[in-house]
């Protein structure tokens, strides 16, 4: 088992914004009945013009694919804000985050450096199953994992599970509906971040969605699991739980109620958003 740090509540909670495809614009009425007029004309003269051809075998087509619905950009509509350069704007995210909540863990966070291409790593990590713990060395709980002993197996030691309460619960206090705005506003920075990485389309909102997704998908457990030890760690007995990417097994780590309350936080952020309710994954029964 990988060292037990923390996990990222803030991509919680993670390229351009997409803009909505071009309507097409809508041609004059006299204009589209004299094109089908001409075209009428020029398919009769074709037809009356060349012999008569036995009709052709009807040749079967591919039923074209259901498309999926396109996308719309994440977050509320905001009047847009004058954003500092890239470099430049760790003042602003500490000024509309810290109004979010007052949690110690938060500050903590804020304290750091570099606070917008931090969050869109600690995204991009979660979105492809990794878990972002070397990104978030601040909110690295200072109490040591404990396994408890049964005979020859072991399970984690529920004390170990409260080294995570103070982070499930800053993702509960933050308002989503404000985490979500602050989102919209500095999205332009969040792009710019995420296109440094090696993303030109610089979709920072797929990449949101799909860290949320991944997240939710973690199961849920009791916090009994039988524990194997290793050398200097532990891993899980189950090899399904032992299969599970890194993020989802970090969160697990957080124990069941922690868990709980970090996606309920995820969900309600993913409604502010406006991710459809049926882009995620369904609630697992307790």
């Amino acid at each position: 088992m990988e060292p037990l740090d923390d996990l990222d509540l803030g991509s919680d909670t993670p390229p351009p914004p997409r803009e909505d495809p071009p309507r097409d614009s809508w041609v004059p009425i006299g204009i589209g009945a004299a094109v089908l007029l001409v075209i009428a004309v020029v398919v009769g003269v074709i037809y009356f013009r060349q012999p008569a051809e036995p009709p052709k075998k009807a040749v079967d087509t591919p039923k074209p694919v259901p498309q999926e619905a396109p996308r719309g950009a994440l977050g509320p509509d905001v009047s847009p804000i004058e954003l500092p350069p890239l470099v430049l704007t760790d003042p602003l995210v500490r000024e509309l985050l810290s109004k979010l909540s007052s949690r110690p863990e938060l500050a903590a966070w804020l304290a750091t450096d570099g606070l917008i291409r931090n969050f869109v790593v600690c995204v991009e990590n979660v979105a492809a199953g990794d878990t972002p713990v070397k990104h978030l060395r601040a909110l690295a709980p200072t109490a040591k994992f404990k396994a408890e002993r049964h005979g020859a197996s072991y399970t984690t030691d529920p004390k170990a599970f409260s080294r995570y309460d103070g982070l499930a619960a800053t993702a509960a206090s933050i308002d989503a509906a404000g985490l979500a705005r602050v989102y919209a506003l500095l999205k332009p920075r969040l792009v710019e971040a995420y296109k440094e990485l090696g993303h030109p389309d610089g979709d920072i909102d797929a990449a949101v969605e799909k860290a949320i997704v991944v997240l939710l998908q973690t199961p849920v457990t009791d916090g009994t699991e039988p524990l194997v030890q290793k050398v200097l760690s532990y891993k899980y007995g189950n090899e399904t739980l032992e299969a599970l990417p890194p993020a989802q097994k970090q969160l697990l780590r957080m124990g069941p109620k922690n868990v709980a309350t970090v996606q309920n936080a995820l969900r309600a952020l993913a409604r502010e958003l406006g991710i459809p309710f049926d882009r995620l994954p369904a609630r697992a029964s307790q």
